[in-house]
């Protein structure tokens, strides 16, 4: 039986800020179809995996592979493979629902005949259509990462990218927004990689999950697999045994470290 290659394949990666060390020696894959979860505390290298894996930073050494394409040589590539959903908003308050998703579809070179249809198929996915034409700046938090997530399917991605989708939101609001996530992952045939502090979120939605600390990787598996190996009964409890209990400060990225950002989201 054959083995299918990886849509995410991430492999003795490093990522360094002068002496500062972000991520070190990371390897994992994320196969078809994936609900995936990296987790870890503040500064442990998660949001740098994802500008890594993003395009926004280039890696110190090591490899990344997005659907086939090398994030790093073929760039162009490697972004048209995937969706994205900040931790910020990226919206266009002024403009409505359907004008942002119009945007989107032009910026990504979408055919025009049937974005119309796409367009109507994922506003109607996120029960949206019928706010179709409201200007965003008059949606709530949870309908703005509705919005959001069908945006970042339209130009039908490979992976969709979700950094902290829920923060912020209400319990009601996380679950449905979780909820749309499942099912669209399944219609799409779509792998979804995300992270997020709620662990709860994880450990209901996630067929895998990867810990970070320090930088990093400590642990990747089920649910069951990391309380098996470190003898728990919760995922938050094997997350507590393998990264501490200590409060953890952010790690304050460097000048360079934003300086890549900028010049990464100018090229793009």
């Amino acid at each position: 039986m054959s083995v299918k290659k990886p849509v995410i394949k991430v492999t003795n990666v490093t990522k360094e800020f002068g002496k500062f060390t972000a991520v070190s020696d990371v390897s994992f894959s994320v196969a078809k179809g994936e609900l995936f979860a990296l987790l870890g505390p503040n500064g442990a290298g998660k949001s740098t995996t994802i500008k890594m894996l993003t395009t926004l930073l280039q890696p110190t050494s090591g490899s990344l592979e997005l659907a086939g394409h090398n994030v790093v040589e073929d760039s162009d590539a490697a972004r048209r493979s995937f969706g994205i959903v900040f931790q910020d908003p990226s919206l266009d308050s002024e403009m409505t629902a359907y004008e942002n998703m119009e945007l989107h579809a032009a910026l990504y070179g979408v055919a025009k005949k049937g974005v119309a249809k796409r367009i109507q198929t994922l506003l109607t996915l996120v029960e949206l259509w019928d706010r179709r034409k409201t200007q965003v700046k008059n949606f709530s938090g949870g309908m703005k990462r509705r919005l959001e997530i069908a945006r970042g399917l339209l130009h039908y991605p490979h992976v969709l990218f979700l950094d902290e989708p829920t923060l912020g939101l209400d319990t009601q609001t996380r679950n449905l927004l979780w909820d749309y996530v499942k099912k669209l992952s399944h219609e799409e045939g779509m792998t979804v990689f995300f992270t997020t502090h709620y662990l709860e979120e994880a450990e209901a939605v996630a067929d895998r999950i990867a810990i970070i600390d320090h930088g990093k990787l400590v642990a990747l598996g089920t649910t069951k697999q990391l309380t098996t190996e470190t003898k728990t009964k919760t995922l938050e409890q094997a997350y507590l045994a393998l990264t501490g209990k200590t409060v953890r400060d952010e790690q304050v990225d460097s000048h360079e470290n934003w300086r890549s950002i900028r010049r990464s989201r100018a090229m793009r």
